[in-house]
Parts: C-alpha cells; sequence; structure tokens
C-alpha cells in the first residue's frame, strides 16, 4: 500500500527536479550568448535594444536583452497538463554594449 505512492511522489520529484535543471541550464546559455554577441558585435533579429543615456562624453550605452523559449520535457505524462497547459520557458538574456560615437 504504500509502494504506489512513494512511486508517484518519486515521478513528481523528478519531473520537478528535472524541469528545474532543465531551466537553470539554458538560462545560462542564454546568458552566456547574449555576452558573446554583445562582445562581437554580431547580432541577431530577435535581440532587443535598450538605450541607457551616460555621462561620458563619446560613449553610450545599449543594453541587449536577448530572448529564447524551450519546451519543458514531461516525464511524468499528464502531470504538467493540470499546472499548465503550454508547458513552455521563457529565458532571458542581458549583457550591456558599450558603443563609440
Amino acid at each position: 500500500m504504500v509502494l504506489i505512492p512513494l512511486l508517484l511522489l518519486f515521478l513528481v520529484g523528478t519531473q520537478i527536479a528535472t524541469a528545474v535543471h532543465l531551466r537553470n541550464s539554458e538560462r545560462i546559455s542564454v546568458q552566456d550568448e547574449a555576452s558573446k554577441r554583445a562582445i562581437s558585435g554580431q547580432f541577431e533579429l530577435g535581440d532587443e535594444f535598450i538605450h541607457i543615456d551616460s555621462s561620458g562624453d563619446g560613449q553610450n550605452l545599449d543594453l541587449l536583452v536577448t530572448h529564447r523559449s524551450r519546451s519543458v520535457t514531461d516525464l511524468l505524462p499528464g502531470f504538467l497538463n493540470g499546472v499548465s497547459s503550454s508547458k513552455t520557458v521563457d529565458l532571458y538574456g542581458l549583457a550591456l554594449v558599450e558603443n563609440q560615437r
């Protein structure tokens, strides 16, 4: 009688731990891509820029915002249907771009 609830508890815990781990690793990847793009200057189509006024002469700063949307793997079928119907995680990366003008 104890085996089935323990098995369900283990599967739910594994689903949550896996989803959090995948989200954190993707967040690191998105932040790394934003930093690389800010340094190299090779931007992609979906990148957004927010202008930041600086007090220095001849230097303007822009905040680069990158976006990625990933789906969450479902290890326990039907578990995420009640919590969220979309099963996606939106991730953002931020980096400063220094423009010499």
